[in-house]
């Protein structure tokens, strides 16, 4: 069993790094689809499982709309 430390680092290096912009890391982060972390006002981003996110796309339920309008009740 290894316990590798695993290479977090902050939206801004992660963006600097994929080329991706820093609003799409930070609503990714926002809506809990990579794995991430909460030090104080910074968010730490998990390199390795975000870069396996990018390589196997977004996994959303196609049952739950997306963006629509809903009716309150």
């Amino acid at each position: 069993m290894t316990n590798e430390i695993p290479t977090m680092l902050t939206i801004v290096e992660t963006a600097k790094k994929t080329g991706l912009a820093k609003h799409y890391i930070r609503q990714c982060c926002l809506q809990n689809k990579i794995v991430h972390v909460r030090c104080g006002k910074r968010i730490l981003v998990n390199f390795n499982r975000f870069c396996e996110f990018l390589n196997n796309g977004d996994h959303t339920p196609d049952n739950e709309p997306q963006g629509k309008i809903r009716k309150i009740y």
